[in-house]
């Protein structure tokens, strides 16, 4: 392909750098007319803008917006933030996935209220210090709060410019940000940082999208590099693939009278700070009670006490770098009998299971039966 990303990339992009007034004016006028209408838009409250921006980490728009609006109605200031409960928190957060987001923002919101007088700092570099906030997110707060010239690089600005200069460099390689970054930040006006992020952004998620983008209708077609040579499927360079580790899931509802035997999850897996029913994870998938394997003693122990229950359907929950499959096997055991639970379980009233933070695939099998 004509362009490279090695060596001085203001050199290697030269000749785009003089079509920059261009570039950025095509982005305007798409911008102008096909923006879509988002509330985090028509503020510079940094708070609001670092709370959007985590919010639509891995998660699509129209899914992170009533989150957005749930947590502003909750928690309208970073003070009324640093002041909640981690449990409401995870509970509002509750079907989106990446958990730790939601306790490293408790922990930013009561770093800026402690460390920095409740205001988010004006600079790029100290926004980057804050937990749970890297390079995109503090580029985004920057430019959208206080108009810093600070480049935006996300997959829909990876996909622009490759396509737009012809990059052939893959983004999921080490040095693929940088690089990627020092382009956009040579084709960004001073004066309309937050304008350039939003609108190249926008244009990427909307236009120049992943599959069958709209090359007919774009503004960029004649000096688009990936249009010319009909690269559209090729570009962007990415080799690198997920490996998607398989799970089998089954869960133990042990149910005693209108109480569920639950507990917080701890460690690194996944779903830290949930609640979650006991858990019997096994190699493969079990059909029936009798398919468990006799080594799981708790299990045979709540089979012996109580009387089992049909079991649910499987249900596939695909995560980024996990598949999760999941059953759910009830068991009810009389009201006032004494139960041998696991370390650290207890048993919660459903009215009080309803307002723990739990996980989503947890979440909606209670909804059924049970709230």
């Amino acid at each position: 392909m004509s362009y490279k990303t090695e060596g001085n990339p203001l050199t290697n992009i030269h000749p785009y750098v003089h079509l920059k007034e261009l570039i950025f004016q095509l982005l305007h006028d798409w911008y102008r007319i096909h923006q879509r209408d988002l509330p985090w838009r028509h503020t510079r409250d940094p708070y609001l803008i670092w709370l959007s921006e985590i919010i639509l980490q891995q998660t699509r728009v129209n899914q992170g917006l009533p989150y957005y609006q749930q947590f502003t109605d909750n928690f309208p200031s970073v003070q009324a933030f640093a002041e909640a409960d981690e449990n409401e928190i995870l509970r509002l957060w509750q079907g989106l996935g990446y958990y730790s987001r939601a306790r490293n923002m408790l922990k930013t919101a009561r770093e800026v209220v402690k460390e920095h007088n409740g205001a988010f700092p004006a600079d790029f570099e100290a926004l980057k210090k804050l937990k749970g906030i890297g390079d995109y997110t503090a580029s985004a707060i920057a430019s959208f709060a206080f108009k810093l010239p600070a480049p935006v690089v996300d997959g829909n600005v990876f996909r622009f410019l490759s396509r737009l200069l012809g990059i052939d460099t893959d983004i999921s390689s080490g040095g693929a940000r940088k690089s990627f970054t020092e382009i956009a930040r040579q084709l960004m006006p001073s004066d309309q940082p937050d304008i350039f992020n939003q609108a190249i952004m926008e244009f990427g998620a909307l236009q120049c999208k992943p599959v069958a983008p709209d090359c007919e209708g774009c503004p960029f077609s004649l000096i688009c590099y990936a249009n010319k040579h009909n690269l559209q499927t090729v570009l962007p360079v990415k080799t690198k693939k997920t490996k998607v580790r398989l799970r089998h899931l089954n869960y133990i509802v042990l149910m005693r009278g209108d109480e569920i035997a639950m507990h917080k999850r701890t460690g690194k897996d996944v779903w830290n700070g949930l609640f979650e029913f006991i858990l019997a994870e096994t190699s493969h998938s079990i059909d029936t009670w009798d398919d468990f394997p006799d080594t799981l003693h708790d299990l045979k122990y709540f089979q012996k006490k109580g009387i089992t229950s049909i079991p649910s359907e499987m249900i596939t929950h695909q995560l980024s770098h996990q598949k999760l499959l999941i059953r759910f096997w009830p068991v009810s055991v009389p009201k006032n009998s004494r139960i041998e639970l696991p370390e650290g379980f207890a048993f919660y009233p459903v009215s009080e299971i309803e307002h723990l933070p739990k996980p989503v695939a947890i979440n909606n099998y209670l909804k059924k039966d049970f709230f």
